[in-house]
């Protein structure tokens, strides 16, 4: 793996002090980030095809999308403009009825290729054939967290299961600690109570988190009262899901203040999804209570079927405005704090913020260079400003992921990218 220094460059370190250092050496030490120093006070002995010229680039922590279904690259632009439940049972359910083992594995590559190239260096997958999609994060040097999803009405349902505890137990720090193992049930909806319990006692067995749709649309909170007196967030709680170690709670929409107050002192991390309950019309998060609350909030892209990319740059800037626009107050989610949702906060949420989501020595060197030789990125007022309200995924220079460089001066160095564009081609006729 070796060493790589990053001379001259501006850091955003998340760090508990949100420092900001200009001018400073970042010496990357096998996987992990080794020292910050004073630009030209640092190592100088390495070789010059380890080291970068970080002048006018800004290096961040990569950006961990916090919940996706990474593989629904594959049905990209299939079903566009519909309400969630239609969207899942007429158009995307009977689809993925069709995918392979094969199908999940290049739809993966895809969604890792688009990631990669917007500086996600990490993301949290919940979807059908989890070995392929982690057998594909390895390949690509991608750091996931996986879950396979599960679905109780599935005739099959309960081998699924035994079959995702046994992945999630054997599957746990493979490739070098890049691949995280979750249990996945879809949603209080389509998993029944003891269903919900088996997979309590199974991510207890596996010693595993759980990543479970909550609270997404207002249909759902109102049928979960109907039937169980509880809202979806009570229901969970009741069944033990909540004290899993961790929680990873995508949506979490539509939530009563005792709900809030649940998910905060719980430390379930809440999976902020902004840009695809915009476009699936399920309402806003209310992000601002569960900050004041000190819930824990990542931002996750969902699938790009429902958003449609994997653009973490975008669902930042999304989670800074919307919320501005919900309250009519411009300063209810600061740029920072968007920032610091869709990095540090975000791997909170999957329970890895001891390895990555800030920049400091210790941590996992997973980070991404961001270019400021751009005419929308100048002149420099404010570097998170900027950061959060005017960058591009095309601004994304340089990534690096456990200390290894997946792509160098916007050069993917792990993928093939026009064999990965055959293969997805190659399946779209059989599966739509």
């Amino acid at each position: 793996m070796g060493n790589w220094l990053i001379r001259n460059a501006t850091i955003v370190t998340m760090d508990d002090g949100r420092r900001v250092l200009t001018d400073t050496d970042l010496l990357i030490e096998g996987n992990e980030i080794k020292s910050l120093h004073p630009s030209g006070t640092g190592p100088s002995e390495l070789p010059e095809d380890r080291v970068i010229d970080g002048s006018g680039l800004v290096a961040i922590p990569g950006f961990v999308n916090s919940h996706t279904h990474c593989a629904m690259t594959l049905l990209r632009g299939y079903a566009d403009d519909m309400p969630l439940m239609p969207w899942l049972q007429e158009r995307i359910w009977p689809v993925e009825m069709k995918l392979s083992e094969e199908d999940v594995y290049w739809g993966t590559l895809l969604g890792i290729a688009e990631m990669i190239r917007a500086g996600v260096t990490c993301f949290n997958d919940m979807y059908h054939y989890f070995e392929a999609a982690a057998r594909a994060a390895i390949d690509a040097g991608m750091r996931a967290v996986v879950s396979g999803v599960l679905l109780a009405f599935l005739p099959d349902a309960d081998e699924r299961l035994d079959r995702a505890i046994e992945f999630a137990r054997d599957w746990k720090e493979r490739g070098d600690g890049l691949v995280v193992t979750m249990l996945g049930p879809h949603a209080p909806y389509t998993v029944p109570d003891h269903f919900l319990q088996r997979v309590v006692e199974g991510a207890k067995s596996a010693e595993v988190g759980i990543h479970i749709h909550v609270s997404e649309t207002a249909g759902e909170v109102a049928d979960s009262q109907r039937d169980f007196g509880q809202t979806p967030v009570e229901r969970l709680d009741r069944l033990g899901v909540l004290d899993a170690t961790p929680v990873a709670a995508a949506h979490c929409v539509h939530l009563s203040d005792g709900d809030i107050e649940t998910l905060a002192a719980k430390r379930v991390g809440i999976c902020h999804c902004p840009g695809s309950n915009m476009k699936l019309a399920s309402g806003a998060a209310p992000i601002p209570k569960l900050l004041a609350a000190d819930a824990v909030v990542g931002i996750g892209t969902d699938g790009p079927a429902s958003n449609n990319n994997l653009d973490m740059m975008e669902e930042v800037r999304l989670s800074a405005l919307l919320h501005k626009l919900q309250s009519g107050d411009p300063t209810a989610v600061p740029a920072w704090r968007a920032l610091e949702m869709g990095t540090r906060g975000s791997a909170r949420a999957l329970g890895i913020g001891d390895r990555v989501g800030q920049i400091k020595p210790g941590m996992k060197a997973d980070i991404a260079l961001i270019d400021f030789r751009r005419p929308h990125l100048f002149p420099r007022h404010d570097v998170i400003s900027h950061l959060v309200y005017a960058a591009r995924a095309g601004d994304v220079h340089t990534v690096f992921i456990n200390g290894r460089p997946v792509m160098l001066n916007r050069e993917l160095q792990t993928l093939d990218e026009p064999r990965i564009f055959r293969e997805v081609t190659d399946r779209l006729e059989r599966l739509t």
